[in-house]
């Protein structure tokens, strides 16, 4: 433990170099902290007394990097009404199902064309179809998406896919782990995310004026305290329900969203985002071993393309659903397009229950391309719309509509 500050400051000091160089380059600085992260570590050098391991600092830093997680995802939520979810109910639950049916349906295609037996199927299907949150939310945040009509969508999908994983990793736990599991349990399971969930957004409509009077605390110290108590302690019991975590800050940030501190609370929050923020992409890096990818390099590629291509017709698909704009629909799939934390956690299941071991090195490739291309996809989403609308037709440019 002796060394364990110095190696957390020299971690830091490589992050902001990264954040610095990101900034000169005016590109998103996930890419820049992910790769970092893959540069040291294990098998880094040690030069003098600076140990680019990380090995006895790598616990601390990866528990700091599930404080980002929870950051980023509750400023995100107060950035949202659950009024305006509430209203947004039948098109957040029908994009959901559409957003899943697709990605889930080409994840067991890709994997059963690949020769895979039917467990590890079973696991591929589970990496190709959830998003990453944390990865999501930084972009919305960075690119100042919050205010765009179909971000609502984007965020309710998150939250859908949140229902989706309690009863999936529970059915595929027990098949894979050999542990009991019943269509009861699993039922149970997504009741209680659902309920969960539904708790929150009958808090937020109606104990608004109560939580009003509470976080009416004129002092900025004991303010941030309750806040942040508040944070952790949701964030801690949502995961002893079996609910993500950072769909807990997510809710618990909605909720604050409808108060009188809706305001005072993103502002002092915003510091914490960003510093924890970065070092949970950092910490990510540091799980990837570049030095065993290779040989499912081409497994990546395929699975990344599909990934591309079905969450783009599903952002599609469920943004017309909805009523959005064709420009709006074809941001949902470029945004959410990321991958990450759910899809290690599915490939260290299947290396706990003795599966294929390249599950392991597919998964830390097929999401470390992701989460490089996905800010990229969603920062040119614009520029990826005006060139398919030349081939698809779907608006008509406005100089041409006005010469009708």
């Amino acid at each position: 433990m002796d060394h364990l500050i110095f190696e957390v400051g020299t971690a830091l000091i490589l992050v902001a170099l990264a954040a610095i160089l990101a900034n000169k380059l005016n590109f998103s600085i996930i890419p820049f902290l992910i790769i970092l992260g893959m540069v040291v570590g294990p098998h880094a050098p040690t030069i003098g007394i600076i140990d680019l391991k990380f090995i006895e600092s790598t616990p601390f830093i990866e528990f700091l990097g599930r404080i980002g997680v929870l950051f980023l995802l509750f400023y995100l939520g107060l950035e949202f009404s659950i009024g305006k979810l509430i209203r947004s109910g039948k098109s957040i639950v029908t994009g959901g199902s559409i957003y899943i049916l697709i990605n889930f349906t080409l994840g067991l295609l890709f994997a059963f064309i690949m020769g895979f037996p039917l467990k590890e199927i079973l696991i591929i299907a589970g990496i190709i179809t959830i998003s990453s949150s944390a990865i999501v939310a930084k972009v919305l945040v960075d690119l100042r998406r919050t205010g765009n009509a179909e971000t609502e969508l984007i965020l309710g999908i998150i939250m859908f896919e949140d229902i989706f994983l309690a009863v999936y990793l529970s059915v595929i736990s027990g098949l894979i782990l050999g542990d009991s599991t019943s269509l009861i349990g699993s039922v149970t399971s997504v009741l209680i995310a659902f309920g969960y969930m539904l708790l929150f957004f009958i808090i937020a409509r109606k104990a608004t004026p109560f939580l009003n009077k509470i976080l009416n605390i004129a002092s900025n110290e004991i303010f941030i305290i309750v806040i942040f108590s508040s944070l952790f302690f949701i964030a801690g019991f949502s995961e002893t329900i079996h609910v993500a975590e950072a769909i807990g800050a997510l809710l618990l940030g909605l909720v604050f969203s409808e108060t009188n501190q809706g305001e005072r609370i993103e502002h002092l929050v915003v510091p914490f985002r960003d510093f924890f923020g970065a070092i949970f992409f950092f910490s990510f890096g540091l799980s990837i071993d570049p030095l065993a990818l290779g040989g499912a390099v081409w497994l990546a590629l395929g699975a990344v393309a599909i990934t591309i291509i079905g969450n783009f017709v599903a952002g599609m698909i469920a943004g017309r659903k909805a009523g959005l704009s064709h420009k709006a629909s074809s941001n949902i799939g470029l945004t959410i397009v990321s991958r990450g934390e759910f899809s290690i956690i599915m490939a260290n299941l299947g290396m706990a229950g003795g599966l294929m071991t390249i599950l392991q090195p597919f998964s830390a490739l097929y999401v470390l391309i992701l989460a490089i291309l996905g800010p990229i996809l969603t920062k040119e989403s614009g520029k990826i719309y005006k060139q398919l609308n030349k081939v698809f037709k779907w608006k008509i440019p406005e100089k041409v509509e006005s010469l009708k």
